[in-house]
């Protein structure tokens, strides 16, 4: 193993390998803040420029893109609540709200202390145990997944305020729904598509989220105009919109987190198809759990633990989704697939002999991830006073740019109006829920999960002959299931057991 994290110490420190990474990260944090310009399509864009280039510098130049991506998909999050990348959707539910507070500067610099701390410390992780843990990944199965799914829906939990469990449940229910609109892909028959050929590959996440945050936030503001008292609170903060100075406290409330979020992130990323948005959920629900009744309540309301987890979760599954591509050939997440392709076109076969075959390609990747991250920071910190500075537009501009951005970021996609027509009517739809105080978040997260859960349901009991009897058979997906009931079952147990704990020294003092 030293030899070949020496060569691959010897590639990655090439000057031509330091430019890459460098370009990489820099492309992939500007396309990253863009709504609607994901990884895949940035790796897509690269993979025509990489064919000239050896085999390890093409690799790392679209990993610089990939983690670059997912480090500037935070920025659009925080500013204007338009999270473009599936990974980023947490990072909005307490860094739009820091924004709208007057800490833009600060939340940004959470995000970047967090994303070059999930991504160095997966990419040590990665340099370690990437041998070992492709036996982990290995061991998974269908029944797992389904039950790692069930246990990321039992985070609605940590998006739902005092008493709005059941609302947020319902959310989780519309958004499984949602997920089911399209094409039955192990039967492929249509599903409510109602006989709109536009329907027949499902409704795109993209779609979903810029409708639900980015253009129902725009439409809610202006439904609800600013009053003189607000719009002079507004002023004041945009005055503080470059302070990036986080305080000894905050430092030593963010270390534990990051912590725990980087070890969750990466190894949910190892598995393939779970990717750093499962991450970045259960990391946040995590957070919210551990923070307590008095801490708990800021989320959702510019926590910093609530920021600080998902950002480190997502990056360090993006480390971590490496493990499966590189040591057994399978492609942990849409990007990772297109990498798949690129080192297959290169002559390069990923799986257990590129260990051997390709040294420098596996070891060169995993080192550059470090560099990449230290690049990150570099190029990100000093920018953040001027990035913030979106905020300090005026209303009357920055609401048309919301707009603008919402709705070109999702036509650039499919380059189709009917996504357009369905992205207002989801806008109007989410404002009417927001209106009825429904949380966006369950939805969005039902959505997501709900395709990848159907799927591994489906072959777990094709597996099992359609019987029920893999949720206790298999050790491992009973221990899942279970975690996820108690998840989900003890915070709405705790109030009743609070009132009846009270009840009863009432009781014993009007007995005494």
């Amino acid at each position: 193993m030293l030899d070949g994290i020496l060569v691959g110490l010897s590639t990655a420190a090439s000057p031509i390998n330091i430019l890459m990474v460098a370009i990489g990260c820099f492309a992939g944090t500007f396309i990253g803040m863009l709504p609607g310009l994901g990884p895949i399509s940035a790796i897509a864009l690269m993979i025509p420029i990489t064919y000239g280039f050896e085999p390890a510098t093409g690799l790392i130049l679209m990993a610089g893109v990939y983690y670059g991506a997912i480090f500037g998909g935070s920025t659009s999050s925080i500013l204007i609540n338009a999270p473009g990348v599936a990974g980023t959707v947490a990072t909005a539910f307490d860094g739009y709200p820091m924004a709208k507070q007057g800490h833009a500067g600060k939340a940004l610099a959470i995000a970047a202390y967090s994303s070059f701390s999930g991504g160095t410390i997966a990419a040590l992780f990665l340099l370690v145990a990437a041998p070992s843990l492709a036996v982990v990944s290995l061991a998974f199965q269908s029944t797992d997944y389904f039950a790692l799914m069930v246990l990321g829906l039992t985070a609605v939990a940590a998006f739902a305020g005092r008493g709005k469990v059941l609302k947020a449940l319902i959310m989780t229910v519309l958004g499984l729904m949602l997920s089911t609109v399209g094409t039955d892909e192990t039967q492929g028959m249509q599903r409510f598509t109602f006989g709109i050929l536009d329907l027949i590959d499902g409704i795109s996440f993209l779609l979903l989220a810029m409708a639900t945050f980015a253009l129902s936030e725009a439409l809610m503001s202006v439904l609800r105009p600013k009053t003189p008292e607000e719009a002079a609170r507004e002023k004041d903060a945009n005055a503080s919109l470059g302070s990036m100075r986080l305080n000894k406290e905050e430092v030593r409330e963010m270390v534990p987190v990051i912590g725990r979020s980087s070890i969750l992130g990466f190894f949910v990323g190892v598995l393939p198809g779970a990717g750093a948005t499962i991450a970045s959920f259960l990391a946040y629900g995590m957070e919210q759990r551990i923070a307590g009744p008095i801490k708990g309540k800021l989320f959702g309301h510019g926590s910093i633990r609530g920021l600080a987890a998902p950002e480190t979760a997502n990056n360090a599954a993006c480390s971590g989704s490496f493990v499966p591509l590189l040591t057994l050939g399978i492609p942990g997440s849409g990007t990772t697939a297109i990498m798949l392709g690129a080192l297959i076109s290169y002559g390069v076969q990923p799986g257990p002999r590129l260990f051997t075959d390709n040294p420098e390609v596996f070891w060169s990747v995993i080192i550059s991830m470090y560099l990449g991250n230290v690049i990150l920071l570099v190029l990100n910190l000093p920018l953040i006073p001027y990035i913030a500075r979106v905020l300090a537009l005026p209303h009357t501009v920055l609401v048309p740019m919301i707009l603008f951005f919402s709705l070109i970021g999702v036509y650039f996609v499919t380059f189709n109006t009917f996504d357009i027509q369905l992205m207002v009517i989801f806008a109007v739809g989410a404002m009417v829920l927001r209106l009825l105080d429904m949380p966006m978040a369950p939805m969005l997260l039902g959505f997501i999960l709900g395709g990848m859960m159907e799927e591994n349901l489906r072959r777990a009991l094709i597996i099992s002959n359609d019987s029920w009897a893999f949720v206790w058979e298999r050790p491992l997906t009973a221990s899942i299931l279970a975690i996820a009931v108690l998840i989900l079952v003890v915070p709405m147990l705790t109030p009743m057991l609070s009132r009846l704990m009270a009840r009863r020294r009432e009781a014993a003092g009007e007995g005494g």
